[in-house]
């Protein structure tokens, strides 16, 4: 029987373990299908950091989640075995350093066969985890939720911050173009060209206010039919979401995704050979409550809910 997370029923929900979900710790990724890894990382942040706290609170308030999908028959837990890896063991003071430190430790990881569920941290974490991916895979379709696209050429100088990740994963051919789907974009920008340079290069993108007030069913479906059985990692940056739903954000744009579209979407993607996924951007300090951790946790769960081998009862 694969590992399962410590019923509510059988030890409290605020004891225990603090792990994701509360299960199991691992030293190392072998003999698992999932592998969840923490990067508390906010030094390549543009605005407003705290997303160091981010993996902490996401496996806090993942407590609160049971392991079956009621709404969609999903039982993650009972067909792929999982478990926590920790958080990697970033340099704090020094960005270059630490996205080194993440592509040698998913380097380890990934010598496993397995997919990795990563809890950030802030975006600039993607672009190493890729660089990893691609040597095990190869170039791979991007599902980015996202209000942002992150496609800068240099913020501050810097070439790699999370501004920055999916120019260089796109140069590094970690990514394939045309099957980069970017979802929920939206705001200001500096030039006219914020968008339309990177939709020159093949990425397809979904604005916001194209998606107000819509079922994103049918988006899942177009994204999942062109991108096929190609290997697919799915990215999802919290801002995405209107801040009336997750406001413990760095980056907060207004007229975001709604929790349930957020859900709808993840779901139709079902079916997709989806190889990593990652949760970022959940910035505790702006957001005592919990919530934006407590919809990011939960958000993971939907991803997990859909990946290869997930039986549905």
């Amino acid at each position: 029987m694969p590992n399962q997370p410590i019923s509510g029923n059988d030890l409290a929900r605020f004891a225990g373990p603090q792990t994701f979900m509360r299960l199991p710790e691992a030293e190392t990724a072998q003999g698992l299908d999932v592998a969840f890894l923490g990067i508390p990382l906010d030094i390549g942040t543009s605005w407003r950091s705290g997303t160091r706290f981010g993996p902490k609170q996401l496996r806090q308030e993942s407590a609160m989640i049971r392991p079956y999908n009621i709404q969609t028959g999903a039982a993650p837990f009972d067909g792929l075995q999982m478990a926590d890896l920790g958080d990697v063991a970033i340099n704090t003071f020094s960005l270059s350093d630490s996205i080194r430190i993440i592509t040698e430790t998913y380097d380890q990881v990934l010598k496993h066969g397995v997919i990795p569920a990563t809890l950030g941290g802030d975006h600039t974490l993607t672009l190493p985890v890729l660089r990893a991916i691609a040597k095990k895979h190869g170039p791979v379709a991007l599902v980015h939720v996202d209000a942002h696209a992150d496609v800068n050429d240099e913020m501050f100088g810097e070439r790699e911050t999370h501004g920055t990740v999916f120019r260089r994963a796109y140069e590094e051919s970690l990514i394939v173009a045309d099957k980069v789907f970017q979802v929920g974009l939206r705001g200001t920008g500096y030039t006219a060209e914020d968008f339309t340079e990177a939709a020159g290069w093949g990425f397809n993108m979904t604005l916001a206010p194209d998606i107000w007030h819509k079922p994103l069913g049918p988006l899942a479906e177009k994204i999942r039919e062109q991108i096929g059985d190609h290997p697919t990692y799915i990215t999802y940056d919290i801002d995405s979401l209107d801040p009336s739903f997750a406001p413990g954000t760095g980056t907060p744009e207004i007229g975001g995704l709604t929790t349930w579209q957020a859900m709808e979407f993840i779901r139709g993607l079902r079916g997709l050979n989806i190889v990593g996924v990652d949760l970022v951007e959940v910035s505790p300090p702006y957001d005592p409550s919990g919530n934006t951790a407590l919809v990011g946790a939960n958000l993971m769960f939907e991803m997990l809910s859909i990946l290869p081998g997930v039986p549905y009862r």
